[in-house]
């Protein structure tokens, strides 16, 4: 119960004086401005009966439970009912009472009314937002939006009470659009005309809100806005918006992410929760950047029992830390261990019996894999894969999902080797156990543990330089939501023995990449310089998705492709576990030699 104040009552007192005001002011018109003496006392009389009753009205309809300065269309059909409601009980006692009122006079009444309490509201708040405009607006930054979409509506709306920020004009390619105005603020131009604004604005930031459209048409907006030197802002994602998870005021600035960013992936939900809910499902390497994301995915779709197996004892506490908040709900397993250990891996599996199985455990930092670790990439890579899915397959495991790269094709590192290997090791358990075996092959992803982005801020924020190892190094990028998305994608389609490439997009020169995040991070490539470093041991100009030897299948999905890849029969299988337990620690360059006798198609340097 809100407790009256004396803003309350005297709103009550103006709508008390609106109706007397409406009622007289009904008569006043019905007889032509000139009221006959019977009507006025006629009039004074019944307001007796009539002011009590839409008093009534008002207080049941809960009237003045809101604020003036923030009266909208809901406060405005809380006024229409009670209008209405008092205007049926009032005609209904005249009638019975037989107070001879007009029946004219009847219907104008609270159509005056309405009118006259709805105006007053609304030249209140108008009042006190051009007062508040007025006194503020020397204080408020303008800034210009770009796109003149729902999204620009909604946040042109929530920004007129922003104490920092106030929207001067938006600009949007649709040219029906063009001169027309959004929340009082006009629609100047396209997207392109902005910079011939920049100076009659005085504008230093614009905030792009277009959501929905593609990346493409994002990042052609942020180039714009870099030729006219202004400081660029976004607002969150459409998905982020349509969840609820926050408002599109929440405005951020431009992330790598965005001019990178890819189109939405459309998932088979039906399909996964179908696969998913209800089932136990394990995942290795589950304190990773991939292996973490992919959890969150799985959580979604309710499985039984979620088994996280990681090695890090920190990586296993952070994530098991995460899930006990988001998803208290969720039966949750944290297994330590390492995939080397056969009989861990072994009492895990045989005692929680899952049903899916995502191995993402693995070393993938190519040069640290090629000089003093070779041999252990193979031990982790090969050996752990092979001891996970021989587990898996002795167990019960449905499907076994191997987490595999572009570097495995046609490897130039120890590290992409090694992944091949696993490969073609997954592909020889699948002729020999039968279990339905899925690989899926991508680049890198974005803000990933030992990437280069974070690698890039780090240097950017001790002042630089950058550096890069070779002015035409390419590579695939994409985000980890997405890569983990379509891994579960794929987990589902594969029948067995499927190698899986995911749509990379188009390669991304690194120096670019730099380029791009020196200048989101507020500076010019003056300020930070870019440094070139040579290529490092095993690394490549630019990475594949196929073979030589192989070609892609389409499949319903539109972002993946099935690799068809040389097939593997398992006869050279007993020979790749005999040199796996020969030695207990190996040279680098035996580790290559031998490396190059299982894969011809690696290229050492």
């Amino acid at each position: 119960m809100i407790r009256p104040n004396w803003r309350t009552w005297l709103a009550f007192a103006h709508d008390l004086a609106a109706c007397a005001l409406a009622w007289f002011a009904a008569f006043w018109l019905r007889f032509n401005l000139d009221i006959p003496d019977f009507y006025v006392g006629v009039a004074a009389f019944s307001l007796a009966w009539v002011i009590p009753t839409y008093a009534f009205s008002f207080w049941t309809f809960g009237l003045y439970r809101g604020l003036w300065r923030f009266a909208s269309v809901p406060d405005l059909r809380r006024i229409i009912s009670a209008v209405a409601v008092a205007a049926i009980v009032v005609a209904a006692f005249m009638f019975m009472a037989r107070i001879f009122v007009p029946r004219s006079v009847l219907i104008i009444s609270p159509i005056l009314l309405v009118m006259i309490m709805g105006g007053s509201r609304l030249a209140y708040r108008m009042w006190r937002e051009q007062s508040l405009n007025a006194i503020s607006t020397s204080r408020r930054e303008p800034l210009a939006v770009i796109g003149a979409g729902v999204a620009a509506v909604n946040l042109i709306k929530e920004l007129s009470t922003s104490k920092q920020w106030r929207v001067a004009a938006v600009f949007d390619d649709d040219q029906a659009k063009i001169g027309r105005q959004l929340q009082g603020v006009r629609i100047l131009g396209a997207i392109q005309n902005l910079p011939d604004h920049i100076e009659k604005l005085g504008v230093r930031h614009a905030i792009i809100a277009m959501p929905g459209v593609p990346h493409s048409v994002r990042r052609r907006a942020l180039e714009i806005c870099n030729t006219a030197n202004l400081k660029v802002m976004t607002v969150p994602s459409y998905d982020d918006l349509m969840s609820g998870k926050v408002t599109v005021s929440q405005i951020r600035h431009v992330e790598l992410d965005d001019l990178l960013g890819r189109d939405p992936v459309v998932l088979d939900t039906a399909g996964l929760k179908e696969w998913i809910t209800d089932r136990v499902v394990m995942v290795t390497g589950a304190g990773g950047s991939i292996g973490s994301e992919l959890c969150r995915q799985l959580a979604r779709f309710s499985p039984r029992t979620l088994v996280l197996f990681e090695l890090n004892e920190y990586a296993m506490y952070s994530i098991e830390q995460e899930f006990r908040l988001k998803y208290p709900a969720l039966n949750l397993v944290c297994a330590i261990g390492d995939v080397k250990d056969r009989a861990r891996v072994e009492h895990v599996i045989n005692d929680q019996k899952p049903s899916v199985l995502f191995h993402a455990a693995a070393y993938k930092h190519v040069p640290l894999m090629e000089s003093e670790n070779a041999w252990q990439a193979v031990c982790n890579n090969v050996g752990g894969t092979y001891t996970v899915a021989n587990a898996a397959a002795q167990n019960g495991v449905e499907k076994f999902v191997f987490i595999s790269t572009d570097k495995a094709i046609n490897p130039t590192s120890v590290m992409g080797a090694t992944k091949r290997l696993a490969e073609m090791v997954c592909q020889s358990l699948q002729a020999k156990q039968g279990m339905r075996f899925v690989m899926v092959r991508f680049g890198n992803v974005l803000g990933s543990t030992g990437s280069v982005i974070p690698k890039f801020r780090e240097q950017i924020l001790a002042g630089g330089p950058v550096t890069v190892t070779h002015p035409e190094i390419r590579r695939y990028f994409m985000s980890i939501p997405e890569a983990a998305q379509l891994v579960l994608q794929a987990g589902l389609m594969g029948k067995g023995g499927d190698i899986f490439v995911l749509d990379m997009g188009e390669p991304v020169l690194i120096a670019d990449l730099a380029r791009d995040l020196i200048r989101l991070s507020g500076f010019a490539e003056d300020d930070i310089k870019i440094v070139y470093s040579g290529l490092r041991p095993g690394e490549k100009l630019y990475e594949e998705l196929l073979a030589a030897d192989e070609n892609t299948l389409p499949t319903p999905h539109a972002k993946l492709r099935i690799a068809k890849a040389r097939q593997e029969n398992g006869q050279w299988l007993g020979e790749v576990l005999e040199w796996l337990g020969r030695y207990t620690h190996a040279p680098d360059d035996q580790v290559r030699s031998d490396l190059a006798r299982w894969l011809p198609e690696y290229r050492r340097d």
